[in-house]
């Protein structure tokens, strides 16, 4: 069969006359392939998942009741465009009353359909052919995907355990810092687990000033901050000035599916990102907007689910060190990030982290996310389901159970 005349319509951006003819698997794609054959094989041993990267509960009662009001109000029917005033308000009072941070509900806050879109829309304010984004890795890849959207270019900024999973920012060359528009940051970083400073962002504030870029800061896993109480960026001095703050319901409410975020400070930078999402979007379902104002308003919701993912976390760190691993307590996020193993002591050897969750899943039908962009990690997630503590002791003691008999080499 010949090709669609349109194969060679196709933008270079994704591939152009290439597109869709490359066997290269994702690996994720991989990890639901070896999940699907383990669960083929071995039907009798239950799969322990600790690659879902989504909050395992549902949203709270009140803000399902509240939305449940909220859909069969005729005023909630039309288009939110650039967001409610209610919900902007609710934000206000939120970063006031979490981080005192006093923000204009009317030019420094506005929604977005989740922070994905914040993060693909946010290149199209600044990025021309030629500019640079910097960005932490590993990480999300979005913003770095529009940034070569719009021409741009992508300087990664590794993440080693030698460094504290900080960016090396000495280790930046001059004519990188004279291309560079955007630094992308993610604090609580997921998946190293490690919380930003204020010295650490002072310092951005000044490379910012200097080399005169913008800080995009996402914070979609601030709420889950275990060594220090939740902090934001736009409460160092002089952050506003600088750049922005990305939030998230998904992550701290229980709001995975909902799809609702917010972009927050410079005034400015808020206006261009409310400009580009005027032409990308119309805005999310207001009757979500409006149930995530009692969800906002709810300092018990967040404080809820930092206390069962810190436990969680706590029992799989303590489980894994049992079983040879050199980890810690994260200081945020739901992730445990840890090193690979380089092989087994019966002579087994793992070119890299993927190899690593391969084997875990085909042998032992655990499932976890591996990391080779900054040397080999594997990240654990306490996302699973359990019902209670009993139900998550259960679980760290077949995990422990399915790896016992083994050494692993590091």
């Amino acid at each position: 069969m010949s090709e669609p005349y349109f194969q060679e319509l196709f933008a270079e951006r994704i591939g152009g006359a290439s597109y869709g003819k490359s066997n290269e698997i994702y690996k994720f794609e991989k990890i639901k392939r070896a999940k699907r054959q383990a669960v083929k094989d071995f039907p009798d041993r239950p799969l322990i998942d600790f690659g879902i990267g989504e909050n395992d509960a549902v949203a709270d009662e009140n803000v399902r009741r509240v939305m449940a009001h909220e859909i069969n109000l005729p005023e909630n029917r039309g288009y939110a465009d650039n967001g409610c005033i209610e919900f902007k308000e609710a934000v206000a009072r939120f970063m006031k009353r979490q981080f005192n941070v006093s923000l204009d509900p009317v030019t420094e806050i506005n929604h977005s359909i989740g922070s994905k879109p914040a993060l693909a829309m946010l290149p199209s304010c600044f990025i021309n052919p030629g500019d640079i984004t910097m960005m932490t890795v590993p990480g999300y890849p979005v913003a770095g995907t529009h940034t070569r959207y719009c021409g741009g270019s992508v300087y990664n900024l590794p993440l080693t355990a030698e460094n504290d999973f900080f960016p090396d920012f000495k280790a930046v060359p001059d004519d990188i810092w004279g291309k560079t528009k955007l630094l992308v940051l993610n604090y609580p970083n997921s998946p190293t687990g490690q919380v930003a400073t204020a010295d650490f962002y002072s310092k951005v504030i000044e490379l910012a000033k200097q080399h005169k870029f913008v800080v995009v800061q996402d914070a979609a896993h601030v709420m889950f901050s275990y060594k220090k109480e939740p902090f934001s960026f736009l409460q160092v001095p002089e952050a506003k000035d600088v750049g922005i703050e990305i939030h998230s319901l998904s992550k701290g409410w229980n709001m995975i599916g909902w799809r609702l975020a917010w972009v927050c400070g410079n005034e400015r930078i808020v206006s261009a990102f409310a400009d580009v999402k005027d032409n990308s979007d119309s805005g999310q379902f207001l009757a979500i907007q409006k149930a995530a104002v009692a969800a906002l308003d709810d300092p018990n919701i967040p404080a809820e689910a930092r206390q069962k993912y810190f436990r969680r976390l706590k029992k799989l760190t303590a489980t894994l060190q049992q079983l040879g691993f050199d980890c810690e307590v994260p200081g945020g996020t739901y992730f445990l990030y840890t090193k690979a193993p380089k092989g087994l002591t019966d002579g087994t050897k793992f070119a890299d982290a993927e190899e690593v969750s391969q084997y875990l899943i085909r042998e032992h039908s655990i499932c976890t996310v591996p990391w080779d962009n900054a040397r080999a990690f594997l990240r654990f997630s306490v996302t699973y389901i359990a019902d209670g503590e009993p139900a998550e002791d259960d679980l760290m003691f077949q995990l422990a159970e399915r790896l016992s008999g083994i050494t692993f080499g590091f």
